[in-house]
């Protein structure tokens, strides 16, 4: 009885391996432009920051990757847009701890 549980334990598990296997192929990432939101004004450090790691990506990346600053609302602006804009990767979030830990409490 306890070889019949192993023999199906084990065909389970390659028949789940085998699944994983088919559906995990290795994607072209990025195949367009990066965009690096700043929810600050152009000029402080976190869109100095933000310009910096914008160029090694893009080097390493062979993509555009471009900073674009949304301030406002103590930064809430910017927060709202990378919020809606879609999971795909393609938005990324340059900030500050006043955006996340700070703005929660305050509005």
């Amino acid at each position: 009885m306890k070889k019949i549980i192993t023999l199906f334990t084990r065909a389970a598990a390659c028949l789940a391996l085998a699944g994983i296997a088919v559906t995990a192929q290795a994607q072209d990432f990025p195949s367009r432009p990066v965009k690096i939101l700043v929810p600050q004004t152009p000029g402080g450090a976190s869109d100095a920051l933000a310009r910096i790691i914008a160029l090694k990506l893009s080097e390493k990346w062979g993509q555009p990757v471009v900073v674009e600053n949304r301030a406002g609302a103590g930064g809430n602006v910017g927060m709202e847009v990378v919020a809606n804009a879609p999971a795909d990767g393609y938005t990324l979030l340059m900030s500050y701890l006043g955006t996340h830990a700070i703005n929660g409490s305050l509005y």
